[in-house]
């Protein structure tokens, strides 16, 4: 599971942003929010690039050998 913890921060950032209505004095449930699905796509996007660039480097050689047996 290569991406599952960039979408469960997607996740969390979408509830705490739209779901969430509890007002705190110090922090912004918000913005909080936002970050976290921001974090998620940024996590989510080098994933992928990453895992896309190290798909393209592997290089299989196959070694074909023939042997023929006379008798």
């Amino acid at each position: 599971m290569k991406y599952g913890g960039a979408v469960a921060l997607m996740i969390i950032g979408a509830i705490l942003y739209f779901a969430v209505n509890a007002e705190l004095q110090a922090v912004n449930i918000d913005m909080i929010g936002l970050i976290l699905m921001i974090g998620g796509v940024g996590w989510l996007i080098i994933s992928l690039i990453v895992n896309a660039s190290s798909r393209r480097k592997r290089v299989v050689h196959v070694d074909d050998r023939r042997e023929i047996i006379e008798e």
